[in-house]
């Protein structure tokens, strides 16, 4: 995979190409987001610092999105919500905060190069999440090899998920999705339901809350 890394601290950026590299990943790194900016057309797959010397992180993540779809996750330091979900609502693909894990950060890298590719987990109406198997077109599901029967609304909500597995998608877009245009006064609702889904599905870690945004079905 040809990887942009777009990184200003060399230590950090050494000890990542190489790790990459010995992966098999071709990686070009870049310390400047004017770099990023002419470079990113190269790349399969954008890793993005935000913390950048010349142009801010997120200004770099908008104006490529402005002209392209590689995929991009996030880097940073800024471990505070208001910067994540200003990341995700910009275009960024998913995000990672420092000190980033290699497992972790390969994961998602082929998390997010699969859902890019239209591939991935899906495969035609069947969602396939380590062994919970999401069927959209029958609206049954899968745990183990066993039925969980889930309340309409509660599939509903599976559903909005699992139409983008490992992808961060807003309260607000499950909201609109699930129960229209009323999304303000089922909000409460919708965090019931997700509840009774973790409940019945019995498997920590699959639906994750991202504060402050919404949820991300798988890795």
């Amino acid at each position: 995979m040809r990887v942009l890394l777009v990184e200003d601290d060399d230590g950090v950026a050494g000890a990542l190409t190489e790790s990459l590299r010995a992966r098999g990943h071709a990686v070009h790194h870049v310390a400047r987001g004017a770099d990023a900016l002419t470079r990113h057309r190269d790349a399969e797959l954008v890793l993005l610092d935000l913390g950048l010397p010349d142009i801010d992180g997120l200004d770099v993540l908008r104006k490529i999105r402005q002209v392209s779809p590689v995929p991009v996750v996030v880097l940073t330091a800024r471990g505070d919500e208001r910067s994540v979900v200003r990341g995700l609502r910009l275009g960024a693909d998913d995000y990672l905060a420092k000190p980033v894990r290699l497992a972790e950060l390969l994961a998602r890298m082929d998390a997010v190069l699969r859902r890019a590719a239209g591939g991935g987990t899906r495969g035609g109406d069947v969602v396939l999440v380590g062994d919970v198997e999401i069927d959209l077109a029958a609206r049954r599901v899968h745990v183990g090899g066993r039925e969980v029967p889930l309340t309409t609304k509660e599939f509903d909500v599976l559903a909005v998920l699992a139409a983008r597995p490992g992808t961060a998608v807003s309260r607000q877009q499950v909201l609109d999705e699930v129960w229209g245009d009323a999304y303000l006064a089922v909000s409460r609702s919708l965090d019931v339901h997700v509840t009774q889904l973790r409940a019945k599905l019995d498997r920590p870690g699959l639906l994750s809350t991202i504060r402050g945004f919404g949820y991300r079905l798988g890795a």
